[in-house]
């Protein structure tokens, strides 16, 4: 286990480097206003002097190796446009904790209703719970995230007297966004649970234990969900690390001071110092997040040994 754990890190590391290396070359081909708030007011000697000042004349190896550097040291950068000489890390300590409230309050909410409800269609399955339950996930799936999140701010503000943009001291401000960033996950919670306990319920344990005389419900939550609930731990870490780093649609939408809008800011302001620390965030909590699924769910159930070839159980 402990030899797997390296070897996953060690791929995980070379992929953080290539991830980055990759963005840093791309970005480095970005027309240079990224880098100066005033750009425009700028001689080509002032721009010049400026690129020399920021090293971005020297070779490319040198500027990743520096960068590489700086970031070893937990140095992300300076803001150019966004905010002008301000440190990154500065500026993400005050947008991590909107992202990270409404993310864990979003997750909550899924975990609450997708699991139940997984579960509530996998028991009655073909009745109406389960006809209900599969157009509510196969609606989610069909529409695009787009439409649905505008009809949630748009008539749930109108239905519900609630309002559209997000305010830090409005508590009813925070029900549409964490709505829309729950939604997904109920789907994909409630769907996996039907399918995996579905898989469960037609075991031959659970066909032994119902020959026996054990009552279906004593299977159901005893002995069925604890093992359909195993392969539903890999999900959480990854969509948890999403959710938290906010939503870029959701964030944007209803003007959520957090993460995802951040990304969006400074894209359309090219301030590429900032793009290259945020999609290394992204790419940090996506890998952690495959990492951390396996982890887990080796410790949900000791029979999965992921070290040993094809994951055996």
């Amino acid at each position: 286990m402990f030899k797997y754990i390296l070897k996953r890190l060690a791929f995980a590391v070379a992929a953080l480097f290539i991830i980055t290396a990759v963005i840093f070359s791309l970005l480095r081909l970005m027309p240079v206003e990224g880098y100066f708030p005033n750009f425009d007011k700028m001689s080509p000697e002032m721009i010049q002097n400026g690129l020399e000042n920021l090293g971005l004349n020297d070779p490319l190896p040198e500027q990743l190796f520096r960068f590489y550097r700086d970031l070893f040291h937990g140095d992300l950068g300076t803001s150019w446009i966004y905010q002008p000489k301000v440190p990154i890390t500065e500026i993400l300590a005050r947008k991590v904790p909107v992202s990270l409230t409404l993310g864990c309050i979003a997750m909550a909410l899924a975990l609450v209703v997708g699991i139940p409800l997984g579960v509530a269609m996998s028991r009655y399955k073909g009745r109406l719970p389960d006809k209900l339950g599969t157009g509510f996930i196969v609606l989610l799936n069909a529409v695009p995230v787009v439409v649905y999140y505008l009809v949630i701010q748009l008539y749930g503000s109108r239905a519900f007297n609630l309002p559209m943009l997000y305010s830090k001291n409005d508590v009813r401000t925070w029900i549409l966004p964490i709505l829309c960033l729950s939604l997904a996950n109920i789907a994909e919670y409630a769907m996996w649970m039907r399918r995996y306990m579905v898989d469960q319920l037609n075991s031959d344990y659970v066909k032994l234990a119902l020959a026996k005389g054990v009552s279906r419900r004593n299977i159901m939550y005893h002995h069925v969900l604890r093992n359909a609930f195993v392969p539903i731990i890999q999900l959480l870490p990854t969509s948890f690390l999403n959710t938290i780093i906010g939503s870029i649609y959701v964030e944007s939408l209803f003007s959520v001071p957090g993460m995802g809008g951040l990304l969006v800011d400074v894209i359309k302001r090219q301030d590429n110092t900032m793009v290259q620390a945020l999609v290394l965030i992204f790419a940090t909590v996506g890998i952690l997040g495959l990492l951390l699924g396996d982890l887990f769910m080796t410790l949900a159930d000791p029979r999965i040994r992921l070290d040993q070839k094809g994951g055996a159980r």
